[in-house]
């Protein structure tokens, strides 16, 4: 098994915009665990433990070009950082 953490910082028009519900719909469906928080200075921090392959489906969906998806908001730039996995259990938005 192949778990990772991914910590992604998401830049862009992502707060207030329901940002956060669709990437917690998507982690969840994805089988992965963690959080989607905002940030004081805009951006959106995601943390997501699972498989290596569904954690880079969940940044693909992050990175994604938006007029080929209907993800809330605007992403400009998303920064990922990998770790090892601490054993979160569920996906909530805080």
């Amino acid at each position: 098994m192949n778990t990772i953490r991914m910590t992604a910082f998401v830049t862009g028009h992502v707060q207030g915009v329901g940002f956060r519900w669709w990437t917690r719909s998507r982690a969840l469906e994805l089988g992965l665990a963690g959080y989607a928080k905002n940030l004081k200075d805009g951006r959106v921090e995601v943390v997501a433990e699972g498989e290596r392959g569904d954690v880079d489906k969940l940044l693909a969906l992050l990175q994604e070009d938006p007029s080929t998806m209907k993800r809330p908001g605007t992403v400009t730039l998303v920064v990922p950082q990998y770790s090892e996995a601490r054993g979160a259990q569920g996906f909530v938005e805080r």
